[in-house]
């Protein structure tokens, strides 16, 4: 993997008890607000992810967004939004998963890529590994083979890897 730059910790700020008491939010925004920062975070991915013969980039709400249009340029493959309830048209396939402050809902349409396409999903934090997990199981529903998971942000502390045992994953920074 390529060496980092800069120290992607001082473009990310923590938040205290954001979106709820107890919580320590990793907000990104300074990182997406350096063009330099943010360039290298996608570069590194990218270079990890260049020669897996990805078709797709998968980006999870909201966040995972910004990283996967990016990435997806950088790659030159497909995009694919993976969407809170309700906001993709179409046929979907539709998932119920647990977040570390609630529970919630992502959905994939149907017939948005073709069967066995190598999809890499990827957002912006790693956590209990819920919404990760979720987003896999989706595109395995969808007939897709999962190349693997990128994140910017890893709480290792919450063990969200474990939930996404099995597919290779790439995570810049990692807090305890």
């Amino acid at each position: 993997m390529a060496e980092a730059e800069h120290d992607l910790t001082k473009f990310i700020r923590t938040v205290q008890d954001f979106p709820t008491q107890g919580i320590e939010f990793k907000d990104i925004s300074p990182l997406l607000a350096n063009a330099h920062a943010f360039a290298q975070s996608i570069e590194v991915l990218a270079d990890y992810y260049r020669d897996k013969q990805i078709e797709y980039v998968a980006g999870i709400e909201a966040r995972g967004f910004l990283i996967a249009a990016a990435l997806s340029l950088q790659l030159e493959t497909g995009l694919l939004p993976i969407r809170k309830s309700g906001k993709l048209p179409g046929p979907v396939f539709s998932l119920e998963y647990e977040l570390e402050y609630g529970s919630s809902t992502l959905e994939l349409q149907k017939e948005c890529f073709s069967m066995g396409s190598n999809i890499l999903i990827v957002d912006d934090v790693l956590a209990t590994g819920g919404t990760a997990e979720c987003a896999a199981q989706l595109v395995n529903l969808a007939g897709g083979r999962i190349a693997g998971f990128g994140f910017l942000i890893s709480l290792d502390s919450l063990a969200g890897r474990k939930r996404i045992a099995g597919y290779e994953e790439v995570t810049l920074v990692r807090y305890d």
